[in-house]
């Protein structure tokens, strides 16, 4: 029986955008296949206290700029080639989360990923403007106006509520997260220790 693990993730991280595109070569070597759960990371930063890089790391000399090329590394390894900075980070990640969940509920969440990530890490949207949601999906081939009409639904906001706060109550402080048999590992650095803990 393969191993399921989870994936934590929310459209704001770029970091969760880059382990995506990581996962299918792991889930191929290993046999695993990959949960992909939505959380709202700015839920998390407010019960844990946290804060993104862009703000804990203000100020400190070089190592913003050791991540900056911690990323170009990751990127040159996987080759990925479409990844590009989103210029109206950070971007409120609210309605798009919202969506994932619905997505999740309609059983089409790998497409919707697919589609959101792209418009949030390849072609560098404002993916907090309705409108703008609304194009990428429908350009993407899933119905813009029900995924906008269905964040509005109370089950939607409260399972993206449930995840994040189990995400929490599990040790989760940022995204990407991922738990293989119960273990929390963090960040797209620690992929390689999440494949060893598949293959046990």
């Amino acid at each position: 029986m393969s191993k399921q693990v989870e994936f934590l993730f929310d459209f704001g991280s770029p970091n969760a955008y880059l382990a995506s595109k990581a996962i299918p070569a792991i889930e191929q070597r290993t046999g695993a296949t990959f949960k992909y759960v939505p959380v709202l990371l700015g839920g998390i930063f407010k019960a844990t206290g946290n804060v993104s890089p862009a703000i804990s790391e203000a100020g400190i000399r070089n190592k913003p700029e050791y991540g900056a090329l911690e990323i170009q590394r990751f990127i040159k390894k996987h080759n990925l080639t479409k990844f590009k900075f989103n210029t109206h980070f950070p971007v409120n990640t609210l309605q798009i989360m919202r969506g994932a969940i619905a997505a999740e509920m309609d059983g089409m969440l790998p497409k919707y990923f697919e589609v959101v990530a792209s418009a949030m890490w390849e072609q560098s949207l404002k993916m907090d403007d309705a409108d703008i949601i609304k194009a990428a999906l429908d350009a993407g081939g899933i119905n813009g106006a029900h995924i906008l009409a269905r964040i509005q639904d109370g089950d939607v906001k409260a399972k993206l509520i449930a995840n994040t706060e189990d995400a929490v109550a599990r040790g989760a402080f940022g995204i990407p997260t991922f738990f293989v048999d119960g273990e929390i590992y963090f960040g797209k650095d620690r992929l390689r220790d999440v494949e060893e803990a598949i293959a046990g």
